[in-house]
């Protein structure tokens, strides 16, 4: 039945916070930012160990395209629970437990579940705290503001279509140079 789901050997590649818009809610904040990845990007990282099965593909790399995290309060730090990479070539979802040190990614599929950054909001408006139980954070889960959460969504969703928009119009720009 978890066919679907890849457990990667390694923690997940941090957000770079310099590139990231934050939006925070109650105990909550979601942070929006507009990924590249690539085999040099992965490699300059040094990823912390976890215990999954497969390491996953860390190698051939070369995606990119908006990624929505999510981070709570767990023991006494801050930590990443939730990670939607909405990519060009292989939109996917992670679910981090650094308690279990367990880093599980899902495939999106486009035609079934439509645009990967409406996915991704639609998940969080509606399923946050099921979700962050998944990744192993009850507690942040059971502090989360419905209500509150709600009301920012309209403004992570401008955020994540700006992103997209800028990296439309600079690869224009360089189509149109090169």
């Amino acid at each position: 039945m978890s066919d679907h789901i890849t457990r990667y050997s390694v923690m997940p590649i941090p957000p770079s916070e310099a590139h990231s818009t934050s939006f925070q809610i109650g105990s909550i904040r979601l942070s929006v930012e507009y990924r590249r990845l690539t085999d040099a990007i992965a490699a300059a990282v040094q990823l912390e160990s976890a215990d999954g099965n497969e390491r996953g593909q860390t190698t051939e790399l070369d995606d990119r395209g908006v990624s929505v995290h999510v981070f709570g309060m767990q023991d006494g730090e801050e930590r990443e629970f939730l990670r939607f990479d909405c990519f060009e070539e292989d939109p996917h979802y992670h679910y981090i437990s650094w308690r279990d040190k367990s880093n599980e990614m899902l495939h999106m599929d486009p035609v079934a579940m439509g645009d990967p950054v409406g996915f991704a909001l639609d998940c969080i408006e509606q399923r946050l705290p099921a979700l962050l139980v998944r990744a192993g954070a009850s507690e942040v889960a059971s502090d989360v503001d419905v209500a509150a959460l709600r009301k920012v969504l309209p403004k992570v969703r401008d955020e994540a279509t700006r992103l997209r928009r800028a990296d439309v119009a600079a690869s224009r720009s360089a189509e149109a140079s090169g």
